[in-house]
């Protein structure tokens, strides 16, 4: 049976950051977790991980070792519905890092979330 686990971010302002991500992912804030120094929200279906932020005194300094990926689609290959994505993510508080691609062929679109940290929309 696989372990139940919970992705943590360091963040300036959890709620913040909570909040970004629970309106990306479809994710709700977690029942009961109420602290004025974290936040963390959940999957309403049960599937995927918790999320937690905490707050930290220092700022995020380097790039991420770790990133999500959302995929608004089935297929990584849907570069309309990657786009029509990331606009939405932009307008709830992201940022536009740049596009990628693999030999000469679209692949995903890099973006950071209110605090700095990278994910992509493939």
């Amino acid at each position: 049976m696989a372990a139940s686990w919970t992705l943590c971010f360091d963040a300036a302002d959890p709620h913040r950051l909570a909040a970004f991500w629970a309106a990306a992912l479809g994710y709700l804030p977690e029942p009961g977790y109420d602290d004025p120094d974290g936040a963390s929200i959940m999957d309403p279906d049960d599937h995927g991980p918790a999320i937690s932020f905490l707050r930290v005194p220092e700022g995020k300094t380097a790039k991420n070792r770790l990133h999500i990926d959302i995929r608004p689609t089935g297929s990584t290959k849907d570069e309309p519905a990657i786009r029509r994505r990331a606009a939405e993510l932009i307008a709830l508080g992201a940022t536009h890092a740049g596009d990628e691609s693999y030999g000469g062929i679209f692949s995903h679109v890099v973006l950071r979330d209110p605090e700095g940290n990278e994910f992509c929309v493939a």
